[in-house]
């Protein structure tokens, strides 16, 4: 069974979007040519997704009782991690947002495994402002690897 917990559109100001938990405001600082090309940084509460426009962009959330299937076909670029939410409370939010009215999605405490799938990524603009990109965060409970893991590159043209 799924949850939307979040759908709408999100400032990704210096092209990101985080989700952390609630009660751990640090987010990752990592910021290697590696993680730029895979799309996501990740530290133990939180993740930093990279989108392909620094403009406002369309963000859903779902959760799942359980890893969910994937149809790779459907999407540009697709990652998966894990991270902890002990609070139960996910914070989602552009990086420059004000954070304390930023959303807050209900998850289950604990170890949660992410997958982010990526499409519209070639409908950008020549100048990057405009697009039909789509961010998905896909949460369920478990201990997935810590390793990140790209199971569909797009490679910027």
């Amino acid at each position: 069974m799924s949850n939307t917990l979040y759908e709408g559109n999100l400032f990704a100001d210096y092209f990101q979007i985080y989700l952390r938990d609630a009660a751990h405001p640090d987010l990752p600082d990592d910021y290697t040519d590696e993680v730029v090309t895979r799309r996501i940084a990740v530290s133990p509460h939180a993740i930093i997704l990279h989108t392909a426009r620094n403009m406002t962009v369309p963000v859903r959330v779902e959760w799942h009782d359980e890893r969910p299937a994937l149809d790779l076909d459907a999407f540009q670029h697709v990652v998966e991690t894990r991270f902890d939410c002990p609070s139960g409370e996910l914070v989602l939010a552009g990086l420059t947002d004000y954070d304390p009215t930023a959303p807050r999605l209900p998850v289950q405490a604990g170890p949660l495994g992410v997958r982010v799938t990526m499409s519209g990524l070639d409908t950008l603009s020549e100048d990057g402002l405009e697009g039909d990109d789509q961010y998905v965060f896909e949460l369920w409970p478990g201990t997935e690897s810590e390793t990140v893991r790209v199971l569909k590159s797009w490679a910027d043209k």
